[in-house]
């Protein structure tokens, strides 16, 4: 989508607001009987990078602070400064960012041997080549799975929701099933249920069923809505029952259904407002 300017580079356009600490007189606009309906108001400059799929917003202040951000042309560094997507032409390393018109959210059904990353200087297999990056640009992971874990992995062109989903505070529950080592006693199952200290403090509460049983292996599945590294891997390694296979059955309660792995399919209208609502 290509943004239209109709100001000099040299000077910023109607759309751009600068924070207060760098505020200059406002000219005030004439009068019109009604505002357009396509308007969109105003908004901080990392929430529209994060909105345009650039980075999550937090990812977005850093790319500002780093001096990598232009709009009309120009550095914006300050964290207060704010864009009008239909006026303005914001760019990240001298590429355009172009506005989406509608946030694009998918799930892919991630098969093992891919690493959660959208490139990689080593050359490994990565997700982006199961989604369709060319058809919504600007698409990226959810979080992440390890290149062995399979399972759902959600894809996003908003990353406002992305960074919500995400956050500590809003409790998003994620569904693993793992095949593990030996027999876990109830005991052990127990400490996984309320806690478990780890290298990196204690974990939170977790839902833990045993689904099976055979030859020397159990078969649990563990809810949790932390989001740490290797976590569940990790859990299990804490009570020496390390994990075989691990695949992600749920996130926030969607289901991969009859998704085949290494298909992707589009979010519902529905699906997507679920997610919204849970943040």
């Amino acid at each position: 989508m290509t943004l239209t300017n109709s100001t000099s580079k040299n000077s910023p356009a109607a759309g751009f607001e600068k924070p207060d600490s760098m505020s200059v007189p406002e000219q005030k606009p004439e009068q019109q009987p009604e505002p357009e309906p396509e308007h969109i108001v105003p908004m901080r400059l990392q929430r529209f990078l994060a909105r345009a799929g650039v980075a999550s917003r937090r990812g977005s202040e850093n790319l500002m602070s780093a001096g990598r951000v232009t709009v009309n042309g120009e550095v914006v560094c300050a964290l207060g400064s704010k864009v009008d997507p239909l006026i303005d032409t914001v760019a990240v390393d001298g590429k355009p960012v172009a506005y989406p018109s509608a946030p694009v959210t998918l799930m892919l059904n991630k098969p093992a041997g891919y690493i959660t990353t959208m490139s990689d200087p080593q050359g490994r297999a990565c997700v982006a080549a199961l989604v369709p990056t060319e058809e919504y640009p600007g698409l990226f992971p959810v979080g992440r799975l390890d290149g062995d874990t399979t399972g759902l992995l959600l894809f996003s062109t908003d990353g406002d929701l992305a960074h919500q989903l995400l956050h500590p505070r809003h409790h998003v529950q994620k569904t693993y099933e793992a095949e593990v080592a030996g027999i876990p006693s109830e005991r052990s199952l127990e400490r996984l249920s309320q806690g478990i200290e780890l290298e990196d403090g204690m974990t939170s509460p977790a839902k833990v069923e045993v689904l099976s049983c055979a030859r020397g292996r159990a078969k649990i599945r563990i809810s949790i809505h932390e989001g740490r590294k290797r976590q569940v891997r990790r859990m299990f390694e804490a009570i020496d029952h390390p994990v075989y296979a691990l695949h992600r059955a749920s996130f926030a309660h969607l289901t991969l259904g009859d998704l085949e792995e290494g298909s992707w399919r589009l979010l519902t209208e529905s699906e997507t407002e679920f997610l919204r609502s849970l943040t």
